[in-house]
């Protein structure tokens, strides 16, 4: 089955809540403060019918600048994005906010939805069409479809149901490794009868009924009770589901949002990462060496110091290599996107990507340190790995440590060292572990002089 996350962005009361409602018939509006003050706070979610083999999940996200880091949580796992201007008011702060999100998260397909079509005329529909346009232009929107609907009246709700579905058709499947199995947490509850309970989009892998998974950063082991997908009971979970977890051996008080069910010894924990850096090119301020910030990932948020590898100082639209130093353990993955919040007061000011969600400490300005983030950023996958291991010889690394750091699938980083091996590039030791030949020829010169001193 083919598992697809659409998920909505725009500024507040542009009637994203309402067109999700005309599309699937659900109000993900549920909580009572939600229906009363007529926005959104919290993440709503629906589904959607489509063709056959093919299940769509869809999260609603908040729009109001105060509950960005809501939106922040459920916006990371979506395949497409339906970016909502209402006619009426058109191009909005959060507007640009979001959109600017979305692009740091790496979001690569979307529609743009101009809701609210009822209430203007269409020389006005016309201009805010083109204002948009010109806030796309040069990004993965600039040739996105468009559609104008009003979910009061029906108009075009139909038309862009069939857009969603097509969109979707050609969406690259997700990794389904059981090994890899992550959700990231964004709701935890208590249901009576059952225990505790918990929701997330099954960003890859897979997980089954009665398996043993960890909750990272925390390190503990818990059992799969129960699974539903969608509403649905169900005996195993694929990626790209919205899933919700019965899990037995934890109380609702021992988890929080934020935290990551994995497979046991999927993922790294770890108070530094090495990451590339970009501050939006709408950004007012600069992101300084030495600054505490706010790192939004995942359904995460925490804080943390801002090392610049190879600059004193970012300005707007401008990226650097970086460190990000945290006050508590982290879990994430290479290759996993982040948003940079500032520390106070609050606000979206850029984002990035790790490279290494295991770093060792580095000094500034270090040429060999900043080679090799270049290879783990736009290295082949063999690079990337042959760069792992000469880093880490010393420590002897086996395969399972590999593959973490990789972030690939253990028989994937197995054809790799082969690979490697047969190119003499690197060295087996004991049948498990490896070293890169250029730390073997180290230890070799230094074993010879400790022998010519002796004799």
């Amino acid at each position: 089955m083919h598992n697809v996350i659409v998920g909505t962005a725009g500024h507040v009361d542009h009637g994203k809540t309402c067109l999700i409602k005309a599309l699937t018939g659900t109000d993900t509006d549920r909580l009572k403060e939600e229906q009363k003050r007529g926005i959104t706070i919290e993440l709503g979610f629906a589904s959607l019918s489509g063709e056959e083999g093919q299940h769509i999940g869809i999260i609603d996200v908040p729009g109001h600048e105060r509950f960005v880091k809501n939106m922040l949580a459920g916006i990371g796992g979506i395949d497409l994005v339906l970016l909502a201007v209402a006619l009426d008011e058109g191009v909005m702060p959060q507007t640009t906010e979001h959109f600017e999100i979305l692009k740091m998260l790496d979001i690569r397909q979307g529609i743009l939805v101009f809701t609210k079509a009822d209430m203007v005329d269409e020389e006005w529909a016309d201009m805010v069409e083109e204002d948009t346009r010109e806030m796309v232009k040069g990004s993965f929107l600039e040739n996105a479809q468009s559609v104008r609907v009003s979910s009061y009246t029906g108009q075009n709700i139909e038309t862009l149901r069939k857009m969603i579905l097509e969109a979707v058709r050609d969406t690259a499947k997700r990794r389904d490794e059981q090994e890899l199995f992550r959700l990231p947490i964004d709701r935890v509850f208590s249901m009576e009868g059952f225990g505790t309970v918990v929701t997330g989009t099954l960003l890859e892998g897979c997980c089954r009924l009665g398996q043993e998974i960890e909750v990272y950063p925390q390190g503990r082991i818990v059992k799969i009770r129960g699974i539903e997908n969608h509403g649905e009971k169900a005996e195993t979970a694929y990626a790209g589901q919205r899933t919700a977890l019965n899990l037995a051996g934890i109380k609702k008080e021992e988890l929080e949002r934020g935290e990551i069910l994995a497979a046991v010894g999927s993922m790294p924990v770890s108070r530094q990462l090495d990451a590339r850096v970009r501050l939006f090119k709408s950004s007012r301020r600069l992101l300084c060496n030495g600054d505490r910030v706010h790192i939004s990932y995942g359904s995460a948020q925490s804080i943390c110091k801002v090392v610049l590898l190879d600059c004193d100082e970012i300005k707007a639209g401008e990226e650097a290599y970086a460190q990000l130093r945290f006050d508590e353990p982290v879990s994430v993955k290479r290759g996993d996107h982040f948003i940079i919040r500032f520390y106070s007061p609050v606000e979206t000011f850029g984002g990035g990507v790790i490279l290494e969600a295991d770093a060792g400490k580095h000094k500034r300005c270090q040429k060999e340190a900043l080679d090799i983030l270049k290879i783990k950023e736009y290295g082949r996958d063999d690079e990337v790995l042959e760069a792992i291991i000469k880093e880490r010889s010393r420590y002897f690394p086996e395969l399972s440590e590999l593959s973490l750091r990789l972030n690939a699938a253990p028989a994937h980083t197995e054809e790799l060292l082969e690979k490697l091996k047969k190119q003499k590039k690197i060295l087996a030791v004991n049948g498990k572990s490896c070293i890169h030949k250029e730390y073997w020829d180290i230890i070799t010169e230094f074993a010879k002089q400790c022998l010519n001193r002796f004799h």
